[in-house]
């Protein structure tokens, strides 16, 4: 097996994800020294690099269910809406339990989130795979009409609750470790033992190109569809428990704002084709960390908050052209072709 050059390190899809993430890091570094530093006070771990992967967990879960969605040529922008209605439905039940400290307590109000969550994911998935909508207008259904679920489910107000076991979810630590990051990491790594172990991360790259051959084929692309937007509709809902459990209240109008758009640049960003077919997701995830980073950076730099969408669409784009095939063959040296032995008749 040959060595891997600098040319061919250049050609890898992760190459320029991976160097806009360590450059966004030594900026943040050269602002502030002690940028880098992890400190351990009272058996926890704390510092930047922290923070910005315990604020990445509820991202790093949407853009994973974005990534299958996305990989069958389809699209759910209605996850923040699920976000708001996974941590609405939580919290008013917390609220309104007579021991809302109760373990027991906390899991059933997380296990009738989640049920709520998979169920509207279930229903985007039959709406795009049995009644054969377009994804981005099947999911805008929900998206337009989630928040004011979330809000009737509050009353219209920002639910407050007292349960520390529920804040656990998103500010709790275990071992050291934010439970938000373990939880995160656990997710992600079950994804991907199953999409690269096992034929489903093969199934549904065939379903996203092209999805009449591979019924042909005798693949049942209706139900990998419905599962991919089942699941992006739980892991939303975890999403939505992580951000309500980290500020301890529903907020149904700004709970998940943006997220889905978010989540979408994370895939953009890793290498995934919005054409659908083959996905990446370790891409995703360092595309979460790119715009989790972008988001500590304005901040430190001192950047004007109005101004933050701004400086996050050009570090996007930026990203965005370099992987684009054009450029990366401008950019990387073509190497001689080698020669195609010939065969010689005797």
């Amino acid at each position: 097996m040959r060595n891997l050059n600098v040319m061919d390190l250049v050609r890898h899809r992760l190459f320029w994800p991976l160097a806009a993430l360590i450059a966004l890091l030594v900026a943040n570094t050269i602002r502030t020294t002690s940028f880098l530093n992890i400190r351990v006070q009272d058996g926890h771990l704390y510092g930047a690099l922290i923070d910005i992967l315990r604020n990445s967990s509820p991202l790093i879960l949407v853009a994973l269910g974005m990534t299958l969605v996305i990989a069958t040529r389809g699209i759910d922008l209605s996850v923040g809406a699920v976000v708001a209605i996974s941590g609405a439905l939580a919290c008013s039940f917390l609220a309104s339990a007579p021991n809302p400290n109760s373990i027991g307590t906390v899991l059933v109000a997380c296990g009738l989130a989640l049920a709520l969550s998979l169920v509207l994911g279930v229903w985007n998935g039959f709406l795009v795979s049995v009644l054969g909508i377009q994804p981005i207008i099947a999911t805008l259904v929900l998206m337009t009409a989630g928040r004011g679920i979330a809000m009737l489910i509050t009353s219209g107000q920002i639910t407050m609750i007292h349960s520390t076991p529920f804040k656990t979810i998103g500010s709790g630590f275990w071992l050291g470790v934010p439970v938000a990051v373990l939880i995160a990491g656990s997710v992600f790594a079950i994804i991907a033992a199953l999409t690269r172990r096992t034929a489903l991360g093969m199934l549904i790259e065939s379903v996203g190109i092209n999805p009449q051959a591979s019924r042909l084929a005798g693949v049942q692309s209706r139900s990998i569809i419905w599962t991919v937007y089942a699941a992006a509709g739980v892991f939303a809902g975890v999403a939505g428990l992580m951000i309500s459990s980290n500020i301890m209240a529903a907020d149904a109008n700004n709970a998940g704002l943006f997220i889905e758009l978010d989540a979408i640049l994370a895939v953009v960003i890793g290498g995934t084709s919005l054409a659908g077919g083959k996905f990446s997701l370790s891409g995703t995830l360092v595309g979460a960390f790119i715009i989790q980073t972008l988001t500590l950076t304005v901040t430190i730099l001192g950047i004007p908050p109005a101004v933050t969408p701004l400086f996050k669409a050009i570090v996007v784009i930026a990203v965005c052209l370099l992987q684009a095939p054009i450029v990366r063959s401008r950019l990387a040296v073509r190497r001689p072709a080698r020669p195609v032995p010939v065969e010689v008749a005797a």
